[in-house]
């Protein structure tokens, strides 16, 4: 099924995945029994996967499938194990988060395409060129981004875009989210998110609302201007859903991209196309819980996204008729029997290039009446539960033939096993018999690109200080501020290290390193306005803090000469991942915030800065609380939501381009088990600050210089505060 665009549907088990089929989706993206984002849904055992691969194959379409969470070090060594039956079967792809799986399956699976999930958050072509070098073949970018930009991606770099189309909207970037972590234990980077954004909250007082919970995405009205983008896959949202809603979403879909790709053969243009309101009413039932948008491909933000309050009328489609259990989908073969007296039986059949031929019994003179070649041709058509069925049936018979019906039915049968055979050795792969031949040869050996390595290891951004400051570190206390008060108190108390938002100003202090803490999301706008001030921040900071590629590849660009050091949420959840932040020039990291003590150990910290205090980020997010429960006034703030347990957030929002992060409810504070992370040997402590006034800022600082500096045993000065993950991680 060669078309210009894929229908990519969800299965969250193999009735989801026959459903997909039988409504026409080109390509199906599911689980296995790990490392996929939806854990709760029926992922697909190794024997159900390679026989769902199997399947598709023979109706020509494909399976990707899903390896898109944080991968601990004990999970990379189990990861050659899983996915090689998978690999040799002939999967057709994988959908990745994890930066360090990304280097391993290439090095590993080199015939393997690998797809970039949009749990790594990628916002421009910028972060799309850098996942290039690695070899991705696709990025499912985030969900956040306009038509524009997409359109843009995928010019600039050639990728294939991978976009949703239709279901269920996370309000945090994909990928930046660690409400359910947090709060709750149940990582949405683990698959285990457990939707806490989807409850009610307060703003000021005010009646609570779902502030958080958008309506789901539906774009079958947009669907010529998303083809018209270059979209090359339309992906549908739902691997926890029923057969039911896939098949229903798929076929409308199906129908109206393949009707608005007829019309541009007709030469007619987006005008023509026409959604009937009795489709729409049928797409719109298959699954009704808090309404329908067109998502962000032509607005940033906006209340009408969002679903306030949730309907009582909510329904899954899980108790609608099943009309695709009736729809026999059997691929189109031609055969050609032929039947001479004293000759063993022969049967070619064909699927497209692919043709098979095998031998029966002997064919006996017959004794009384020879067989009819109609009634032999009737017999052989019986395909019956077979992936097949003939269209052309050729039946050649030389004298007066004879043979059994069971003779006629085992030749067809092994006719038929043969050509499934031929099909499914198309696609599979012989287990590659050299680790780190992952990627093109050149890659392999330089890393992430010959040149692209050569550059970052003698002249590239950060190389020098990478080689000079690696391992050679004693453990400094620094601190992240985000107002000029906050410099103040920390320089004051003796933090020699600060990272700092771009509108505080500083005078500068002896023996303080000063970095700039770059933005969370570096979409376009905010590129556009970091190229302005690109020479006063060379010359401004003595380094820079990123916290997405977007920002490192900027960097890159500008061949910036001083130190990069990566923030938490450039995730290094094992030693492949770290190995990959080092080759990049990348001075120091930051640990993990969702990896307990003893993973921390293991993993090896030593070159990374531990967070020890703050109310660390929960949620970014391209929409916006202030702009939902009031207006948007265009000025950054701070304002403060409650939960049902009047648990308080405080949500900023940085409106000069146009996010809002939100913290947790509760700060993280370890000055008491100093001793146990000392002994983790970070590069740094770090300590993170954000609302806290400045006399708080210093009372903190001190508290953690006499724990980590004079070995003071200091208890928790503040009523309410958590341990994050230090002890619990998440599974």
């Amino acid at each position: 099924m060669n078309r210009v665009v894929e229908i990519l549907a969800p299965a969250g088990s193999m009735e989801c995945l026959r459903a997909a089929v039988a409504a026409g989706a080109d390509a199906v993206y599911l689980g296995g029994t790990r490392f996929g984002a939806r854990a709760y849904a029926q992922n697909l055992s190794e024997e159900d996967m390679v026989q769902a691969i199997e399947y598709v194959h023979i109706h020509g379409r494909k399976i990707y499938m899903t390896v898109n969470t944080l991968l601990k070090d004990r999970e990379m060594k189990e990861l050659y194990a899983y996915l090689l039956p998978y690999y040799k079967a002939g999967l057709d792809g994988v959908i990745v988060q994890d930066i360090g799986a990304v280097k391993f399956i290439g090095e590993h699976f080199p015939e393997m395409p690998v797809h970039a999930s949009t749990q790594m958050t990628i916002t421009n072509t910028l972060g799309a060129e850098f996942l290039k070098q690695y070899g991705i073949t696709r990025v499912v970018p985030a969900r956040e981004l306009s038509l524009k930009e997409i359109r843009d991606m995928k010019r600039q770099t050639g990728l294939e875009m991978e976009c949703f189309v239709h279901g269920a909207l996370c309000y945090c970037y994909s990928g930046q989210c660690l409400l359910s972590s947090m709060i709750g234990g149940r990582s949405g980077n683990r698959g285990q998110c457990a939707q806490p954004c989807r409850l009610p909250y307060q703003v000021d007082g005010k009646k609570p609302a779902d502030l958080m919970s958008l309506k789901d995405l539906c774009t079958i009205d947009i669907l010529p201007e998303l083809i018209d983008a270059g979209i090359d896959s339309f992906k549908i949202e739902g691997r926890m859903k029923q057969p039911e809603y896939v098949y229903t979403v798929v076929k409308m879909y199906r129908k109206y991209a393949d009707q608005y790709l007829r019309l541009q053969k007709e030469g007619k243009d987006k005008s023509a196309y026409r959604v009937s309101e009795a489709d729409k009413r049928e797409l719109i039932a298959a699954y009704q819980r808090r309404g329908y948008c067109e998502g962000y491909y032509h607005q940033h933000n906006g209340r009408d996204m969002v679903s306030l309050k949730r309907p009582k009328n909510g329904k899954d489609g899980s108790t609608e008729a099943k009309p695709w259990q009736d729809i026999k989908v059997q691929e189109k073969i031609n055969g050609i029997l032929t039947l001479s007296v004293g000759n063993r039986a022969k049967l070619t059949v064909s699927c497209g290039d692919i043709t098979a031929e095998c031998t029966g019994q002997e064919v006996q003179a017959a004794q009384k009446q020879p067989l009819d070649p109609v009634r032999i041709e009737k017999q052989m058509r019986k395909t019956g539960n077979t992936e097949f069925s003939f269209d052309t049936l050729k039946i050649q018979t030389e004298g007066n033939v004879f043979l059994p019906m069971q003779a006629l039915n085992e030749l067809r049968r092994e006719g038929i096993e043969e050509l499934t055979e031929k099909i499914q050795m198309q696609y599979r792969r012989e287990e590659s018999g050299q680790a780190g031949c992952g990627m093109r040869k050149e890659t392999a050996e330089a890393g992430i690109g010959a040149d692209y390595a050569k550059e970052t290891a003698e002249s590239g951004i950060g190389a020098d200080y990478a080689k000079e400051t690696a391992g050679k570190k004693n453990c400094c206390i620094s601190a992240s501020v985000q107002t000029k008060a906050q410099l103040e108190a920390a320089a004051a108390s003796g933090v020699r290290c600060v990272y700092l938002d771009e509108e505080i100003e500083f005078e500068r202090e002896d023996e303080v390193e000063y970095f700039l803490a770059m933005p969370y999301i570096f979409r376009e706008n905010t590129i556009r306005r970091y190229e302005k001030m690109y020479a006063e921040i060379e010359q401004k900071y003595d380094g820079i803090l990123i916290r997405n590629w977007e920002s490192y590849a900027w960097l890159k660009q500008h061949a910036y000469p001083k130190e990069i050091r990566s923030d938490y949420n450039l995730y290094i959840f094992n030693q492949k991942a770290k190995e990959e932040l080092k080759k990049q020039g990348i001075g120091q990291g930051t640990a993990p915030v969702e990896l307990n003590d003893r993973e921390l150990a293991r993993l090896g910290i030593e070159e990374q800065a531990f967070i020890a205090y703050g109310y660390q980020p929960v949620m970014v997010s391209a929409g916006c609380i202030q702009k939902t429960s009031a207006s948007c006034d265009g000025k950054s703030g701070v304002l403060t939501i409650s939960d049902r347990y009047q648990k308080q957030f405080a949500v900023r929002r940085y409106c000069r381009d146009c996010y809002n992060v939100m913290y947790n409810s509760a700060p993280l504070f370890l000055a008491d088990k100093a001793e146990e992370i000392k002994s983790l040997r970070p590069a740094e402590i770090r300590l993170d600050f954000t609302m806290e006034k400045k006399e708080q800022v210093g009372e903190i600082c001190k508290i953690y210089a006499d724990a980590f500096m004079k070995g003071r045993r200091m208890e928790p000065q503040i009523q309410e505060y958590t341990r994050g993950h230090f002890k619990r991680g998440v599974k």
